[in-house]
């Protein structure tokens, strides 16, 4: 008796719940539909962002060589449109990458200003890759360095000569080479040394530092040896003018005393 009456209270309890699934679904059927459907628009939206993304990341590598291989055929121009073509309509990545090459072929050819330009661009792209703005920002001052004065520079070298920046070494480099330019030979002193004492330094830039710092050795010996001689011309003359004063004062020789033995 008692089982049946358990059997009994499950199949009521079973109906219970296909009705309240009933009148769920009659009251909100509609909206598990649209969310189900949306959940798979929104799937295969992803899918589809993906491999298009994917496709033209593959088209933007493929335009990217090309580029680079008409560069090494000495194809200018037709180069230089290919890098315009990617830096107006290439994905991110390719298109700072253009960006580069594209500055670097103005920069050969004199285009000073078209270069500055496009690194400057590049620069304040909040969405661009830090690596590759910190190395357009390194190049733009590379091309500026003779025309900026020493603050503007050494401003925009400040997070570039950290130690934790890649490109220390280079920007160490151009900030020496701005200070001894502008007469501040101990600042280009100081960042010459952590070059040569940087164990990641380039061998190249470790070369031109050595080289820079020789410069700035002689040029101090230089200028100590102007001052020797400065000082030793004005003893000198002092020497004289006593000298002479004392042939002035000093007493005739007389008949006993003969001028030769005096």
């Amino acid at each position: 008796m008692a089982n049946n009456e358990d059997t009994l209270m499950r199949e009521v309890e079973e109906e219970l719940r296909r009705e309240r699934m009933e009148q769920l679904w009659k009251k909100y059927g509609s909206y598990f539909l649209a969310a189900a459907v949306a959940l798979v628009l929104a799937v295969a939206g992803y899918k589809y962002y993906q491999t298009s993304r994917i496709s033209a990341a593959n088209a933007a590598g493929a335009a990217f060589e090309e580029a680079v291989h008409l560069v090494d055929e000495k194809k200018i121009d037709e180069a230089r449109k290919a890098f315009e073509s990617l830096v107006k309509t290439g994905p991110g990545g390719y298109r700072a990458l253009a960006s580069l090459r594209l500055a670097a072929l103005e920069a050969d050819a004199g285009n000073t200003a078209k270069a500055v330009g496009l690194y400057q661009v590049l620069v304040d792209d909040s969405g661009a890759d830090p690596l590759l703005k910190s190395f357009a920002k390194l190049q733009l001052v590379a091309l500026k360095i003779g025309d900026a004065d020493f603050t503007e520079v050494e401003n925009r070298l400040n997070d570039l000569t950290d130690d934790a920046s890649p490109w220390r070494a280079n920007a160490r480099e151009l900030l020496a080479l701005a200070a001894f330019n502008a007469g501040k030979p101990d600042v280009a002193r100081k960042a010459l040394e952590q070059i040569l004492g940087d164990r990641a330094s380039p061998s190249d830039v470790r070369e031109r530092a050595q080289v820079l710092m020789a410069e700035i050795i002689a040029a101090d010996m230089a200028k100590g040896a102007d001052a020797s001689g400065a000082a030793g011309k004005d003893t000198v003359g002092k020497t004289n003018a006593v000298a002479k004063k004392r042939v002035e004062t000093a007493p005739a020789p007389t008949a006993q005393e003969p001028a030769d033995q005096k």
